[in-house]
């Protein structure tokens, strides 16, 4: 009997609306500390705290997402939460002060804190089980390719002095876009469900928090680059397009998702992602020497930073799909919202912890230093999932 078919009409459209929004987030991403700077004359460190308001009220929301999405009807949660997302782009048209900006990107975290778990839960129930880790690897391939385009066009705008409201409206007009895919996505139904009283675990996967820890501690370093690559590059004397950073980083994505969903569906979800672990601390190993390397050879600290993101995008490529594997094989059919929102929760708070203190870190004592201790954490982080997490998955495990 051949496979299940996974390449449906509405997993085609998820993908889409998956990519569009995610593009439209990838195309600010590297653009907003320089936008603040230049347009509101606020340091770094303010800029890395209104820029992870963002991560931070996504963060907040997602426990509360995963509760809604495993109690009530799923797409029109996610449909709800994908139209704020877009409007919020809009509001970035008509910020005219320093709080107004904060305020927006906050209501802005708020939904896209809710669409990515919504989109995430959703792609589970409309895939076969059995292609579950295939699926997960071409749906995060969708996020890499946004973050292949995104941040090199936004770059590429700035560079060329288009205006940051083109940019914005450029932006708004993807997500658009990717609403309208979202609306052609059909779901199985799902009945109501009645909850029994309100307790921490409908809100957090409990026995996901070993897993969500070590994810945490990876994900630190992974804001800082995401948020403060561009400057750092500048800084180091880099005159080359920035942008094929995250472009090398989503192609290293794509090379080695695919491949790593497939052995996931062969059972070695902690396997892969121990795999990972060495290629990413030594990406930012490489990243905090990169200062170093550009001031005794330039040409060499160029070919440096742009063979590290091929790296580390193969890296976090495979861990990806067998982290997402790992939270929804601990949790019961019931909780997948839950074990989605856990997953996405633990990196978002990284996240947001690593572009303030990256921030913090930068301007107190270089981006070299903050990616050295970023390093740390990365290292830290694999020693935790090794000792502990692992472990306990495999004695926690329900599929």
């Amino acid at each position: 009997m051949g496979k299940e078919c996974l390449f449906t009409k509405s997993y085609c459209c998820l993908l889409s609306a998956n990519f569009l929004l995610y593009f439209g987030f990838w195309l600010l991403t590297p653009i907003l500390p320089i936008y603040l700077t230049e347009a509101f004359n606020s340091g770094t460190s303010v800029a890395g705290i209104i820029i992870s308001c963002y991560t931070v009220s996504g963060m907040f929301i997602r426990p509360f997402s995963g509760y809604l999405l495993d109690t009530f009807a799923r797409k029109p949660l996610y449909m709800t939460a994908y139209f704020i997302f877009v409007a919020m782009f809009a509001g970035y048209l008509v910020a005219g002060y320093l709080m107004i900006f904060a305020m927006i990107r906050i209501v802005h975290g708020l939904a896209y804190g809710m669409v990515t778990v919504g989109g995430n839960t959703l792609v589970i129930d409309i895939m076969p089980s059995a292609r579950r880790g295939e699926g997960l690897g071409y749906y995060g391939l969708s996020n890499n390719m946004a973050m292949a385009t995104g941040p090199m066009i936004g770059l590429f705008m700035h560079n060329n002095e288009i205006n940051f409201k083109t940019i914005f409206g450029a932006g708004l007009c993807f997500c658009i876009i990717g609403f309208l895919m979202a609306t052609m996505v059909n779901t199985p139904y799902k009945a109501p469900v009645k909850r029994p009283p309100i307790s921490l675990d409908r809100f957090l996967l409990l026995k996901g928090i070993p897993g969500g820890i070590a994810l945490l501690l990876l994900s630190i370093p992974y804001g800082m680059t995401t948020n403060y690559i561009a400057m750092y590059a500048r800084e180091c004397g880099i005159t080359t397009e920035t942008g094929f950073f995250f472009t090398l980083t989503a192609i290293g994505m794509a090379v080695s998702r695919i491949m790593a969903g497939k052995v996931v569906d062969k059972g070695y979800v902690t396997e892969i992602i121990s795999a990972g672990f060495y290629g990413v601390v030594l990406c930012f190993i490489g990243i905090g020497s990169l200062a170093w390397v550009c001031s005794e050879n330039i040409l060499l600290g160029t070919t440096l930073f742009y063979v590290i993101p091929l790296i580390l995008g193969i890296s976090f490529g495979i861990m990806f799909p067998a982290y997402n594997t790992l939270f929804v094989n601990l949790a019961s059919n019931n909780q997948r919202g839950t074990a989605t929102s856990t997953y996405l929760t633990s990196w978002d708070l990284g996240l947001g912890l690593g572009i303030v203190l990256g921030g913090h870190w930068a301007e107190t004592s270089g981006f070299s230093t903050a990616y050295f201790i970023g390093a740390g954490f990365a290292f830290v982080s694999a020693i935790f999932f090794n000792l502990y997490a692992a472990p306990h998955f495999q004695k926690n495990r329900v599929r």
